[in-house]
């Protein structure tokens, strides 16, 4: 399962009751935090959850309300001793701009490793964990900026009957059943496929900011669980304004979803003049019916499909 925390649904400048952009996903233990707009430490307090165990930060692109609070992001987690390395990711120019914020910051007693992506997709993975997989695609907005699509993969069910008729010992079946190629002493070589069946659907989640609607946008989420996506805009008037400065409407956020098949879509990255997201979700259902406006700590567990714990 994947635990997902929206911490801030703000775009351009923070509100006393909306921060700034920022998206937290723990798996396993490991915690993935996109972008770090200005009082995501706050943010991240206020929703419960702790600076110290982010393994990597992901930038859709380098424009303040995405960035901006990253120095005191990096200080908070000094402060609570971390001193595991921290993998920062993001587009063209990512060091550069991470060790100019860290003038403020450039005492910390852990590393920082960086990946720079420079391609149109690019994708990652945590040490240790392949199964969860980290895709960055390039969507359309006035810099460089790009969407994140995480999967988590799930093995086919375990076969004990077709184990048992390979002749495999029982002390072998967990090691298959992670992966595994075992090789025994008498030269016989059992591998994951001879004890597993087809793979099974795994979970999928979608998170895309700043853009213009693109069909690469569609591609990458689809038949996400869950497609979290920017809704800058609700009022009509505004659509010229949102293609001036490669954004979206509550509406064409919708016509995404709808196209991409997504189980559910977050609304988010408003602008500070959309007082009240909700004031246009009925318009926004009827394009696309599992649409939610959320707010500031909006959390949710992704599960497999048959998982009912």
């Amino acid at each position: 399962m994947i635990d997902v925390c929206l911490l801030g649904t703000g775009g351009m400048m923070p509100l006393p009751n909306r921060y700034l952009t920022a998206l937290m996903v723990r798996y396993n233990g490991k915690c993935i935090l996109i972008d770090c707009g200005e009082g995501t430490q706050i943010a991240l307090k206020k929703s419960g959850w702790s600076p110290k165990p982010i393994d990597m930060i992901c930038f859709t692109h380098y424009h303040a309300d995405h960035i901006s609070g990253l120095p005191g992001m990096l200080l908070t987690m000094g402060n609570a001793e971390r001193t595991e390395p921290l993998l920062i990711a993001g587009p063209k120019g990512l060091e550069r701009v991470v060790k100019a914020l860290r003038t403020i910051a450039p005492e910390l007693p852990f590393p920082i490793e960086y990946h720079e992506i420079t391609d149109a997709t690019d994708e990652m993975t945590l040490p240790g964990m392949p199964e969860f997989r980290i895709k960055a695609f390039k969507v359309n907005h006035n810099i460089t900026c790009y969407g994140y699509s995480m999967n988590l993969d799930r093995i086919g069910k375990f076969n004990v009957e077709a184990a048992k008729a390979n002749g495999i010992e029982q002390k072998y079946w967990n090691p298959l059943q992670k992966g595994a190629i075992i090789h025994t002493e008498d030269g016989r070589v059992f591998t994951p496929d001879m004890v597993l069946g087809e793979a099974r659907k795994g979970i999928h989640l979608t998170y895309v900011t700043d853009s213009r609607p693109t069909d690469g946008i569609i591609e990458n989420a689809m038949d996400s669980d869950l497609f979290i996506c920017e809704g800058m805009y609700g009022e009509p008037d505004k659509l010229q304004k949102a293609k001036e400065n490669r954004h979206m409407t509550i509406y064409e956020a919708a016509e995404l979803a709808k196209k991409a098949h997504v189980k559910e879509m977050w609304l988010t990255h408003y602008s500070p003049s959309l007082v009240n997201p909700k004031e246009f979700l009925p318009k926004a259902k009827e394009i696309f019916k599992n649409t939610i406006a959320t707010k500031d700590g909006r959390t949710i567990t992704l599960r497999f499909d048959d998982d009912t714990e």
